[in-house]
């Protein structure tokens, strides 16, 4: 069983050997502990720290490239190395190396997937009043849409098996925590979360400038995300609002109409035709998005088995026909 326990980095060159120093080199159930440093652009010289604390294996992008895609390069270079679990956290030290143990246990248990550390938010003094609402409320709309239970959607501590890490398809820029919880939870992985401590705050978030960046963020991801997955509810929600409102309207011309006093209102009569309009286009989008869905659906599964066949049972990445010839030939 092999772990690797991946940090994506933005000048952590101050912090990154607290981090490392406080992870665990040795658990139980793991026969091989790695760990994976993505740079995501740094100019602190945040890789040359890494390799002078012994991490094993540094990919380092030229350019900041964003939180969400450092994470997906690290899931894959994982993949790549073998790794049956991956363990994602921050260079920040704000997650206690100790609780990676606690964070792995339900997936070598076999009762997960994918597993969030619950930070507890409301019992954090460090937070603010308001990002303790934000945050509860965030985690409220991500159960809702992603049919889970997670406490925590924001926490960047938890865990995958190789199984789920082979799922996921992160497309956003901003963050994957978010979107991977609603991917997990629409695809019927298994999800669990972990109660965890944390550290005390070493410096402010540099995923956003400010709350109202975060909140639009957010929102966004949330709903692109669960359009992808449920466009049909989505587009007759919208389409049924735009309708209805025309319906009404077309009932409050008719009833002036019929009481003589129709000749007044003839703009509601335009104003309702074309709102009925939007509304049936509105509806043949949704029927469209949900053949698209249907189709997106096929191309996941098609990404899942060429990610099982590259990074093949051996860790070794499968680079020709050859090479998949014989993975093929083993498996069946």
């Amino acid at each position: 069983m092999k772990l690797i326990i991946q940090i994506p980095c933005l000048n952590e060159a101050e912090t990154l050997p607290t981090t490392l120093a406080a992870l665990p080199r040795k658990l139980c159930g793991i026969d091989e502990l790695e760990i994976l440093i993505i740079d995501d652009g740094s100019i602190d010289g945040t890789s040359d720290v890494a390799r002078a604390c012994g991490v094993q294996h540094i990919v380092r992008f030229p350019t900041n490239q964003g939180l969400a895609r450092a994470f997906s390069a690290g899931v894959d270079t994982a993949l790549k190395l073998g790794a049956d679990i991956i363990v994602n956290t921050d260079a920040d030290n704000q997650y206690p190396g100790h609780e990676v143990c606690r964070l792995i246990e339900p997936i070598l248990k076999g009762e997960a997937e994918m597993v969030v550390g619950d930070r507890q938010v409301a019992q954090i003094g460090q937070f603010s009043g308001t990002k303790k609402a934000l945050q509860k409320l965030g985690s409220w709309v991500v159960r809702k849409f992603s049919n889970t239970d997670i406490p925590d959607a924001p926490s960047g501590f938890r865990a995958f098996s190789r199984h789920a890490a082979l799922q996921l398809n992160v497309i956003s820029d901003f963050s994957y925590t978010l979107e991977t919880i609603i991917q997990a939870g629409r695809n019927q992985i298994a999800v669990a979360h972990v109660p965890i401590t944390t550290n005390v705050v070493t410096r402010k978030s540099r995923l956003f400038s400010s709350t109202w960046n975060y909140i639009k963020n957010s929102a966004v991801t949330i709903l692109r995300i669960y359009a992808m997955y449920e466009p049909l509810r989505v587009f007759f929600l919208i389409g049924g609002v735009v309708f209805m409102a025309g319906v009404f309207l077309g009932l409050r011309f008719l009833y002036f109409y019929f009481s003589n006093s129709g000749a007044g209102h003839i703009q509601s009569l335009i104003l309702a035709a074309v709102l009925m309009i939007i509304g049936f286009q509105t509806f043949m989008i949704g029927l469209l998005a949900d053949l698209l869905a249907a189709n997106r659906k096929l191309i996941e599964k098609l990404l899942f088995r060429v990610k099982d066949l590259q990074f093949n049972d051996s860790g070794r990445p499968v680079e020709t026909v050859r090479d998949l010839v014989k993975v093929l030939e083993v498996r069946q």
